[in-house]
């Protein structure tokens, strides 16, 4: 079915769409962690050699199908072959899952957002216990953001078993959250182009101030150095590769359908191939400048609890051995405590225990990802900077843009399948359409909201799209270079943007990606069967920390049935269409 107008205004407000949906919270959270554990500066070498092996080529596919085919994803690879129709529902399953726990993120980013303006945060300090005879003994055996994170947000139980109730505060957040998606998509993806303007620029003007400030912070520099400072020894490690061509991957959103739903709304015209090289030079640029910044307040958190912890020290032997002061200071204090082991060795060994081994490195070395490096580390950095409540009111309003933009490709790769199909549109208005999917997201998502929400969202995060994508981008690379054909895709290229594709690109989707996904989904699938039996991180509240727990049964049937469902779907298309072309066949009467 032809689209009957271009959705996009214009060049530049589809490649704004595209930005805003693969620029997300991967750029900020993820990247930054692969650099700090893989490497530091060395890891841009992988980094950007999966770029141009995997990236550019696999986005510049998936753009150009959708231009092309001007359909969603099931109604393009339908017109590839009827027997890829799966392809696109895997494409349209992956997203629906990844829509069902992604939004979750920004209601934790809601949540926050509202109590940034109280004075002073609620997770600068401890609350007091019922008795208000002290604080919180919770609070008090972990640190004021990990307590607010995993008590005060999302009180989370001990274990997945012990599901609770629906915590209403974040039930209402998801509901606000989803509101606020429902009405970026309310006239269907049409107005999703009015959107992506503020939810692809705000992030880097707040991400510009952060980077200001941050610069200036006590103890940036130490962070800067820690992630440019490159450790090539890593390039030996094979998982260096692996998670180089894992971010590239999922940072540019391939295989869920959205890019292809993007760019079926583009002019036949349109020059897909040079929105596909600045899509994914900003992305990756986008990375490491995020990097930059968070490293820069990685470095003034690290060198804050180092200072604190020297200082701990210092007053904790200077009460005990009535030392004078300025006697002992962070300089001496290496000689200090070798002079009062050898002058006080009794007094010294009782306290030992007490003393605590400060180390910068070992505070940078400290690897947080996700939810960890963004409600955690950066709060608490935040609570400590002047003005937090600013900087607190910047930062999750940034994380919000950036969900937002991400949800907003996720739902355009539901929407348009669905209303490319004539039975569906002819019945219901765009508005209903988009309504319906948001609220039956919205439902199945308040399981994210109970006390064992948060392990749900791990299992969805860890689970749902890794291996699926794999299978649904190796198979669109395969179909479009061995099934529709080479150049018949060439003479399409040529048709849309005036130009045949180059040596480079041919190369690298006929060849060197297809290599290189099946290598990754070799891995990943010898990963999980090497890994034996499948564990979480559980949070004790008696200890104040995580501890590791396996999952039930029950956790691993759901766990089997997230990667089934999707991967399925594309050997039964394929079965369902020939059984259908079959049926017809003997259905023809012969003639005699």
């Amino acid at each position: 079915m032809e689209k009957s107008r271009p959705l996009w205004d214009n060049p530049l407000q589809f490649v704004f769409a595209c930005i805003s949906y693969a620029v997300g919270l991967g750029n900020v959270w993820r990247f930054p962690y692969l650099c700090q554990m893989y490497g530091g500066g060395g890891f841009l070498i992988p980094y950007f050699i999966m770029l141009i092996v995997e990236g550019m080529p696999l986005l510049y596919l998936e753009l150009a199908v959708g231009q092309r085919m001007r359909q969603g994803s099931i109604g393009a690879w339908k017109i590839i072959s009827p027997y890829l129709c799966g392809v696109g529902v895997a494409s349209v399953v992956v997203s629906f899952f990844l829509s069902m726990y992604y939004n979750v993120v920004n209601a934790w980013a809601f949540w926050y957002l509202f109590h940034s303006f109280q004075e002073p945060l609620p997770w600068a300090t401890c609350p007091l216990n019922s008795n208000r005879t002290g604080y919180e003994e919770e609070c008090e055996k972990t640190s004021t953001t990990q307590y607010f994170w995993y008590r005060q947000t999302l009180n989370i139980s001990p274990s997945l078993e012990a599901s609770g109730s629906v915590q209403w505060e974040q039930a209402l957040c998801l509901t606000l959250a989803w509101l606020v998606v429902y009405l970026c998509i309310l006239r269907g993806t049409e107005s999703t182009g009015k959107v992506v303007y503020v939810t692809a620029s705000l992030p880097y003007c707040v991400l510009i101030i952060y980077l200001i400030r941050g610069l200036t912070l006590h103890g940036a520099v130490n962070g800067l150095i820690y992630m440019f400072t490159p450790k090539l020894e890593q390039l030996s490690n094979p998982k260096t590769w692996i998670s180089a061509a894992t971010q590239i991957f999922f940072s540019l959103g391939l295989g869920f359908g959205s890019l292809i739903a993007f760019a079926s709304y583009n002019e036949p015209s349109n020059n897909c191939e040079r929105h596909a090289i600045i899509v994914s030079l900003i992305n990756s640029t986008t990375s490491i400048f995020a990097s930059i910044v968070t490293f820069s307040i990685y470095g003034f958190k690290a060198t804050f609890n180092y200072e604190s912890c020297i200082s701990k020290v210092i007053l904790l032997l200077m009460n005990t051995f009535d030392l004078e002061e300025d006697s002992l200071t962070a300089d001496n204090l290496s000689e200090m405590k070798d002079y009062l082991m050898a002058t006080h060795p009794q007094e010294y060994a009782q306290l030992s225990p007490q003393l605590k081994n400060c180390s910068l490195e070992a505070e940078l070395d400290t690897a947080v990802q996700g939810t960890g490096l963004a409600f955690i580390v950066y709060s608490e950095a935040i609570k400590n900077m002047e003005v937090p409540q600013l900087y607190s009111v910047l930062y999750f309003a940034m994380l919000l843009m950036l969900g937002i933009g991400s949800m907003l490709g996720n739902t355009a790769a539901i929407l348009t399948p669905l209303t490319d199909s004539r039975a569906i549109a002819a019945r219901f208005p765009k508005e209903v359409i988009s309504g319906v999917v948001c609220l039956i997201n919205c439902v199945i998502g308040l399981i994210f909201t109970m006390e064992a929400g948060n392990y749900w969202f791990d299992i969805f995060n860890d689970y749902a799209a890794t291996l699926s994508l794999l299978l649904i981008v190796l198979v669109e690379t395969i179909a479009v270079c061995y099934i529709y054909g080479i150049r018949r895709f060439e003479k399409d290229l040529q048709t849309m943007i005036g130009r045949k594709p180059n040596w480079y690109w041919k190369v690298m989707w006929a060849f060197a990606s297809p290599l290189l996904i099946i290598s990754l989904f070799i891995f990943y699938l010898t990963d999980y069967i090497l890994t034996g039996t499948l564990q979480y991180q559980a949070w004790d509240a008696t200890q104040g920390q995580l501890v590791t727990k396996d999952y039930p049964g029950y956790a691993l049937a759901v766990i089997g049935l997230l990667v089934a469902a999707s991967t399925m779907c594309v050997p039964l298309g394929a079965l369902v269409t020939f059984i259908r072309k079959r049926l017809k066949r003997e259905s023809v009467p012969t003639v005699a």
